[in-house]
Protein backbone atom coordinates (compact mmCIF):
# COMPACT_ATOMS: atom_id res chain seq x y z
CA UNK A 1 0.00 0.00 0.00
CA UNK A 2 1.08 3.42 -0.96
CA UNK A 3 2.48 5.97 1.39
CA UNK A 4 2.17 3.17 4.44
CA UNK A 5 4.94 2.05 6.29
CA UNK A 6 5.53 -1.24 8.27
CA UNK A 7 7.60 -1.83 11.49
CA UNK A 8 8.35 -5.20 12.92
CA UNK A 9 9.12 -3.77 16.20
CA UNK A 10 9.90 -5.08 19.82
CA UNK A 11 8.36 -4.92 23.28
CA UNK A 12 10.71 -1.81 24.03
CA UNK A 13 9.30 -0.50 20.32
CA UNK A 14 13.24 -1.30 18.63
CA UNK A 15 13.35 -2.22 15.41
CA UNK A 16 14.18 -5.94 15.07
CA UNK A 17 16.66 -7.68 12.16
CA UNK A 18 15.53 -9.55 9.54
CA UNK A 19 14.79 -13.34 10.50
CA UNK A 20 13.37 -12.08 14.25
CA UNK A 21 9.71 -12.18 15.02
CA UNK A 22 8.30 -8.99 16.34
CA UNK A 23 4.71 -7.34 16.44
CA UNK A 24 3.91 -5.40 13.56
CA UNK A 25 3.37 -1.87 13.47
CA UNK A 26 1.47 0.65 10.40
CA UNK A 27 2.48 4.13 9.94
CA UNK A 28 1.61 6.70 7.21
CA UNK A 29 -0.68 9.74 5.96
CA UNK A 30 -3.36 6.62 5.90
CA UNK A 31 -3.27 5.48 9.33
CA UNK A 32 -7.14 7.01 11.07
CA UNK A 33 -7.28 9.07 13.51
CA UNK A 34 -8.89 6.14 16.35
CA UNK A 35 -11.53 3.88 16.47
CA UNK A 36 -15.29 5.72 16.87
CA UNK A 37 -16.12 6.97 20.58
CA UNK A 38 -13.64 3.91 21.47
CA UNK A 39 -11.16 6.05 23.48
CA UNK A 40 -9.30 3.58 25.25
CA UNK A 41 -9.01 0.99 22.54
CA UNK A 42 -7.72 4.10 20.67
CA UNK A 43 -5.07 5.00 23.46
CA UNK A 44 -4.33 0.80 23.45
CA UNK A 45 -3.73 0.61 19.20
CA UNK A 46 -2.64 4.33 18.32
CA UNK A 47 0.67 5.09 19.73
CA UNK A 48 3.43 7.87 19.07
CA UNK A 49 7.21 7.24 17.36
CA UNK A 50 9.99 8.59 18.82
CA UNK A 51 9.88 10.58 15.39
CA UNK A 52 6.85 12.23 16.48
CA UNK A 53 4.91 10.32 14.19
CA UNK A 54 2.17 7.96 15.20
CA UNK A 55 2.04 4.01 15.04
CA UNK A 56 -1.01 1.44 14.84
CA UNK A 57 -0.57 -1.61 16.47
CA UNK A 58 -1.76 -4.60 14.38
CA UNK A 59 -1.28 -7.37 17.40
CA UNK A 60 0.10 -9.18 14.16
CA UNK A 61 2.98 -11.04 14.81
CA UNK A 62 5.83 -11.38 11.87
CA UNK A 63 9.56 -11.07 10.60
CA UNK A 64 10.96 -9.91 7.79
CA UNK A 65 12.65 -12.64 5.46
CA UNK A 66 15.52 -12.44 3.37
CA UNK A 67 13.95 -11.49 0.55
CA UNK A 68 12.49 -8.22 2.57
CA UNK A 69 9.16 -9.72 2.44
CA UNK A 70 7.09 -9.51 5.74
CA UNK A 71 5.89 -13.40 7.24
CA UNK A 72 2.80 -14.08 9.17
CA UNK A 73 3.64 -15.88 12.09
CA UNK A 74 0.21 -15.70 14.24
CA UNK A 75 -1.30 -13.34 16.92
CA UNK A 76 0.17 -11.86 19.82
CA UNK A 77 -2.70 -12.45 21.78
CA UNK A 78 -1.26 -16.14 21.61
CA UNK A 79 1.90 -15.02 23.45
CA UNK A 80 2.23 -17.07 26.93
CA UNK A 81 4.38 -16.92 29.71
CA UNK A 82 6.12 -20.06 30.26
CA UNK A 83 8.32 -20.82 33.38
CA UNK A 84 9.46 -17.21 33.57
CA UNK A 85 9.82 -16.64 29.87
CA UNK A 86 7.65 -14.49 27.44
CA UNK A 87 6.38 -16.98 24.03
CA UNK A 88 5.28 -16.50 20.73
CA UNK A 89 3.26 -19.28 19.94
CA UNK A 90 3.09 -18.27 16.16
CA UNK A 91 7.38 -18.54 16.26
CA UNK A 92 7.04 -21.80 17.38
CA UNK A 93 4.40 -22.92 14.45
CA UNK A 94 6.60 -21.31 11.92
CA UNK A 95 9.26 -23.57 13.09
CA UNK A 96 7.51 -26.77 12.69
CA UNK A 97 5.78 -25.69 9.35
CA UNK A 98 9.02 -25.19 7.80
CA UNK A 99 9.85 -28.67 7.84
CA UNK A 100 9.04 -30.53 4.76
CA UNK A 101 7.01 -33.21 6.69
CA UNK A 102 4.85 -30.90 8.10
CA UNK A 103 1.53 -29.26 6.35
CA UNK A 104 -0.11 -27.66 9.78
CA UNK A 105 1.06 -27.38 12.85
CA UNK A 106 -0.52 -25.09 16.12
CA UNK A 107 0.65 -24.87 19.41
CA UNK A 108 -0.82 -24.38 22.52
CA UNK A 109 0.26 -23.94 26.54
CA UNK A 110 -1.80 -26.46 28.51
CA UNK A 111 -2.04 -26.30 32.79
CA UNK A 112 -0.64 -29.58 34.49
CA UNK A 113 0.18 -30.55 37.73
CA UNK A 114 3.70 -30.01 36.94
CA UNK A 115 3.31 -26.48 35.57
CA UNK A 116 2.19 -25.25 32.40
CA UNK A 117 4.02 -27.12 29.02
CA UNK A 118 4.10 -26.51 25.40
CA UNK A 119 2.46 -29.03 23.40
CA UNK A 120 2.53 -28.85 19.57
CA UNK A 121 -0.30 -30.60 17.55
CA UNK A 122 0.84 -31.40 13.31
CA UNK A 123 -0.66 -33.09 10.23
CA UNK A 124 1.80 -34.25 7.67
CA UNK A 125 2.37 -33.48 4.38
CA UNK A 126 0.72 -36.32 1.75
CA UNK A 127 3.31 -39.31 1.73
CA UNK A 128 5.35 -37.80 4.20
CA UNK A 129 6.16 -39.45 7.92
CA UNK A 130 6.50 -37.47 10.99
CA UNK A 131 8.86 -38.58 13.41
CA UNK A 132 8.06 -36.51 16.56
CA UNK A 133 11.37 -37.36 18.51
CA UNK A 134 13.42 -36.08 15.32
CA UNK A 135 11.07 -33.10 15.18
CA UNK A 136 11.68 -31.41 18.49
CA UNK A 137 15.22 -32.27 18.18
CA UNK A 138 15.00 -30.32 14.85
CA UNK A 139 13.22 -27.37 16.92
CA UNK A 140 15.69 -27.51 19.65
CA UNK A 141 18.34 -26.98 17.05
CA UNK A 142 16.66 -23.52 15.57
CA UNK A 143 14.44 -22.05 18.67
CA UNK A 144 15.59 -21.58 22.67
CA UNK A 145 15.29 -24.78 24.67
CA UNK A 146 12.02 -23.35 27.04
CA UNK A 147 10.28 -22.86 23.30
CA UNK A 148 10.87 -26.73 22.10
CA UNK A 149 7.20 -28.46 23.12
CA UNK A 150 7.05 -31.35 25.52
CA UNK A 151 4.84 -33.00 23.33
CA UNK A 152 4.41 -33.31 19.72
CA UNK A 153 1.06 -34.87 18.56
CA UNK A 154 0.71 -36.06 14.84
CA UNK A 155 -2.90 -35.71 13.78
CA UNK A 156 -4.50 -36.42 10.61
CA UNK A 157 -6.28 -32.91 10.31
CA UNK A 158 -6.13 -30.06 12.68
CA UNK A 159 -9.85 -29.66 13.91
CA UNK A 160 -11.40 -26.01 12.55
CA UNK A 161 -14.82 -24.27 13.95
CA UNK A 162 -16.82 -22.48 11.61
CA UNK A 163 -14.71 -19.69 11.01
CA UNK A 164 -12.52 -22.31 9.13
CA UNK A 165 -9.77 -21.57 12.12
CA UNK A 166 -8.38 -23.80 13.99
CA UNK A 167 -10.24 -24.34 17.01
CA UNK A 168 -7.86 -25.26 20.07
CA UNK A 169 -10.69 -26.18 22.09
CA UNK A 170 -11.36 -29.30 20.14
CA UNK A 171 -7.57 -30.42 20.38
CA UNK A 172 -7.17 -33.78 22.57
CA UNK A 173 -4.90 -33.23 25.68
CA UNK A 174 -2.04 -35.83 25.68
CA UNK A 175 -0.65 -37.78 28.37
CA UNK A 176 3.36 -37.51 28.62
CA UNK A 177 4.56 -41.45 27.86
CA UNK A 178 7.96 -42.46 27.41
CA UNK A 179 8.59 -43.23 23.72
CA UNK A 180 10.79 -46.36 24.78
CA UNK A 181 9.78 -49.73 26.07
CA UNK A 182 9.33 -49.74 29.84
CA UNK A 183 12.24 -51.21 31.71
CA UNK A 184 12.17 -51.25 35.72
CA UNK A 185 14.69 -49.59 37.58
CA UNK A 186 17.32 -52.02 39.60
CA UNK A 187 18.74 -51.17 42.89
CA UNK A 188 17.92 -48.79 45.10
CA UNK A 189 19.41 -45.82 44.06
CA UNK A 190 18.02 -46.41 40.82
CA UNK A 191 14.70 -47.26 42.49
CA UNK A 192 14.83 -44.05 44.10
CA UNK A 193 15.56 -41.49 41.35
CA UNK A 194 12.66 -43.15 39.03
CA UNK A 195 10.23 -42.78 42.16
CA UNK A 196 11.26 -38.91 42.74
CA UNK A 197 10.76 -38.08 39.20
CA UNK A 198 7.56 -40.22 38.86
CA UNK A 199 6.13 -38.15 41.92
CA UNK A 200 7.26 -34.59 40.37
CA UNK A 201 6.54 -35.54 36.81
CA UNK A 202 3.33 -36.90 38.02
CA UNK A 203 3.69 -40.12 36.66
CA UNK A 204 2.56 -43.57 37.18
CA UNK A 205 5.77 -45.31 36.73
CA UNK A 206 9.22 -44.05 35.12
CA UNK A 207 12.22 -46.41 33.43
CA UNK A 208 15.60 -46.70 33.60
CA UNK A 209 15.71 -45.36 30.33
CA UNK A 210 13.64 -42.41 30.35
CA UNK A 211 15.17 -39.12 29.86
CA UNK A 212 13.97 -36.26 32.43
CA UNK A 213 13.60 -33.56 29.82
CA UNK A 214 11.65 -35.98 26.92
CA UNK A 215 8.66 -36.81 30.07
CA UNK A 216 7.98 -33.47 30.20
CA UNK A 217 10.25 -32.22 33.11
CA UNK A 218 11.96 -28.79 33.02
CA UNK A 219 14.68 -26.71 34.97
CA UNK A 220 12.89 -25.30 37.68
CA UNK A 221 11.08 -29.53 38.22
CA UNK A 222 14.98 -30.43 38.02
CA UNK A 223 16.10 -27.89 41.10
CA UNK A 224 13.22 -30.00 42.68
CA UNK A 225 14.08 -33.26 41.98
CA UNK A 226 17.50 -32.36 43.30
CA UNK A 227 15.90 -31.10 46.90
CA UNK A 228 14.22 -34.73 47.26
CA UNK A 229 17.42 -36.56 45.83
CA UNK A 230 19.68 -35.11 48.64
CA UNK A 231 16.98 -35.46 51.17
CA UNK A 232 15.92 -39.12 50.83
CA UNK A 233 19.21 -40.37 49.80
CA UNK A 234 21.07 -38.59 52.30
CA UNK A 235 23.93 -38.06 49.25
CA UNK A 236 25.31 -34.50 48.52
CA UNK A 237 24.31 -34.05 44.43
CA UNK A 238 25.35 -30.88 42.43
CA UNK A 239 22.91 -29.69 40.28
CA UNK A 240 25.07 -29.89 37.23
CA UNK A 241 25.05 -33.71 37.41
CA UNK A 242 21.13 -33.95 36.97
CA UNK A 243 21.41 -31.84 33.46
CA UNK A 244 24.99 -33.97 32.49
CA UNK A 245 22.87 -37.37 33.25
CA UNK A 246 19.02 -37.25 32.18
CA UNK A 247 18.06 -40.71 32.34
CA UNK A 248 17.52 -42.85 35.52
CA UNK A 249 20.43 -45.33 34.50
CA UNK A 250 22.95 -42.96 33.82
CA UNK A 251 22.29 -40.79 37.01
CA UNK A 252 21.78 -43.59 38.94
CA UNK A 253 25.29 -45.49 37.26
CA UNK A 254 27.26 -42.03 38.54
CA UNK A 255 26.14 -42.02 41.43
CA UNK A 256 26.80 -45.64 42.27
CA UNK A 257 30.56 -44.69 40.82
CA UNK A 258 31.03 -41.63 42.21
CA UNK A 259 31.54 -37.77 40.91
CA UNK A 260 35.24 -38.74 40.24
CA UNK A 261 34.16 -41.59 38.17
CA UNK A 262 31.95 -40.45 35.06
CA UNK A 263 29.37 -42.65 33.79
CA UNK A 264 30.46 -45.34 31.25
CA UNK A 265 27.29 -43.95 28.67
CA UNK A 266 28.77 -41.41 25.73
CA UNK A 267 27.16 -38.21 25.40
CA UNK A 268 23.89 -38.57 23.48
CA UNK A 269 21.61 -36.16 22.22
CA UNK A 270 19.19 -36.60 24.96
CA UNK A 271 22.41 -34.99 27.11
CA UNK A 272 22.95 -32.17 24.85
CA UNK A 273 19.65 -31.27 25.70
CA UNK A 274 19.97 -31.39 28.83
CA UNK A 275 23.02 -28.91 29.32
CA UNK A 276 20.06 -26.54 26.99
CA UNK A 277 18.31 -26.65 29.70
CA UNK A 278 20.89 -25.98 32.11
CA UNK A 279 21.32 -23.10 30.27
CA UNK A 280 17.84 -22.10 29.59
CA UNK A 281 17.81 -21.77 33.61
CA UNK A 282 20.84 -20.04 33.97
CA UNK A 283 19.47 -17.62 31.34
CA UNK A 284 15.81 -17.58 33.36
CA UNK A 285 17.68 -16.59 36.48
CA UNK A 286 19.67 -13.68 34.94
CA UNK A 287 16.58 -11.96 33.18
CA UNK A 288 13.94 -13.05 35.86
CA UNK A 289 13.59 -9.21 36.89
CA UNK A 290 13.19 -8.23 33.52
CA UNK A 291 10.26 -10.79 32.25
CA UNK A 292 8.66 -10.22 35.29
Amino acid sequence: MSQTQAYVLDGSLNEVPAGVAGELYLGGINLARGYLKRAGLTAERFIAAANGSRLYRTGDLVRWNNEGQLEYLGRIDHQVKVRGFRIELGEIEAGLQGQPEVREAVVVANEGPAGTRLVAYVSGNAGQVIDTAALKQKLGEALPDYMVPSVIVELEALPLNANGKVDRKALPVPAITSDKPYEAPQGPIAETIAAIWAEVLQMEKVGIHDNFFDLGGHSLLLVRVHRLLEDRLRTPVALVQLFKYPTVGSLAQWMERGAAEPAASSPTAGDDRALRQRAALLQRRKSAERVN
